[in-house]
């Protein structure tokens, strides 16, 4: 029985490298892959033109170039576009798209689900699945950029940025995350600056050492919580690693580069974690440290239990933080009439091993099937 065909979009240049010399072939052979997918989008082996006729069937024969179906496309009032995506196994995950006037950030999922559990999100509420492959990491990039392109919805729309902040936490999927930020950083791929691809994590401090050794990317922490008390009940990995151990992971990825800084995102809950007093606990907590608050209004959920902050917490919040010296933004929620808000994406499951698909008729992205 022959093998299947390798999936080419699972492969960094080093894979590819190694795919290429394991059959005899010059290592350049993946350079030239690799622009025709991600530069040219052209998945097509019969029309990579500077291959042999014989490399272009043997590559048609052993090896493939397959992206997860596009379910559904989804566009906000504000412009915010999210897609739900459909796995080879039935699984579906969303990738949310935001345009500003200088840059689009597209956010990524990095698993089915999330084991993390925290209390005011929707991905953890529905438990964990898997974690994707890299061909599923970088095929989210991929499909977002051509459906973009060829959407009149959508002129001009451009991936600019990347956030590994879609369902799931990147840092839990170590393995496939580091080949696909690899591409998404390529100059022979997307060739996104280090300070373009962010990776945010829940505080998985053994796997933040190893990305701080590994790749060469910006680093953002969902704090959401000035101390261990209160972040045990809102972020419970915290019970395994307390903001001490975080923060000492935060100072070793810094360190060393003057330029470097931490995002420290902090969803705003009103009454929980937005008051006088914890504004000031944060305060003492990054005083001195290389990094910048992103303060972010709650998006509600069914049965989540929070409420957002009023405009007038956040406003004082903001000033007490900004006044200690501490760089502060307040993010813009973005995509909330379509679920495709910070904290909201969840796929609409009915249990941990099988999703309920909320759109079954699809509008875009045939051609990519």
């Amino acid at each position: 029985m022959s093998e299947a065909p390798v999936n080419l979009f699972d492969f960094d240049h080093d894979g590819l490298r190694d795919f290429f010399s394991a059959r005899g072939e010059k290592p350049y052979r993946a350079k030239q892959l690799m622009q025709w997918l991600y530069q040219r989008n052209q998945r097509d082996f019969a029309q990579m033109s500077d291959m042999s006729k014989s490399m272009r069937s043997w590559l048609a024969e052993h090896a493939c170039c397959t992206l997860p179906r596009v379910q559904q496309e989804l566009l906000s009032k504000d412009g915010t576009c999210k897609w739900l995506f459909e796995l080879h196994d039935g699984n579906v995950i969303e990738t949310v798209f935001i345009p500003e006037k200088n840059r689009g950030t597209l956010c990524v999922s990095s698993q089915v689900g999330c084991a993390l559990d925290c209390s005011f999100c929707a991905t953890g509420r529905q438990g964990f699945n898997r974690n994707l492959s890299v061909s599923e990491i970088i095929a989210q990039v991929w499909l977002a950029g051509n459906l973009l392109s060829g959407n009149p919805d959508t002129p001009n729309a451009k991936v600019t940025n990347i956030v590994m902040m879609g369902m799931g936490e990147p840092l839990l999927n170590f393995s496939n995350l580091v080949p696909a930020l690899s591409l998404m950083m390529d100059d022979r791929a997307y060739g996104l600056s280090k300070r373009r691809v962010t990776v945010s994590t829940s505080g998985v401090v053994p796997a933040m050492d190893r990305l701080t050794q590994s790749i060469d990317c910006s680093l953002a922490l969902s704090l959401h919580a000035p101390n261990n008390k209160l972040r045990d009940e809102l972020v419970p990995i915290n019970k395994k690693y307390p903001i001490e151990q975080v923060m000492e992971a935060c100072w070793r990825y810094v360190q060393g580069e003057r330029k470097k800084r931490v995002l420290f995102e902090y969803v705003m809950l009103d009454g929980v974690n937005d008051q006088p007093a914890q504004a000031r606990e944060l305060v003492r907590l990054l005083r001195d440290f290389p990094g910048k608050v992103n303060l972010i209004p709650f998006n509600p959920f069914p049965q989540s239990g929070y409420r957002r902050s009023s405009h007038a917490a956040v406003a004082r919040f903001t000033k007490l933080v900004t006044d200690g010296g501490i760089l502060t933004l307040t993010r813009t929620t973005r995509g909330d009439d379509i679920d495709a808000a910070c904290g909201q994406l969840a796929g609409d499951i009915t249990d941990k091993s099988k999703r309920y698909i909320r759109f079954t008729e699809p509008r875009f992205g045939e051609q990519f099937q």
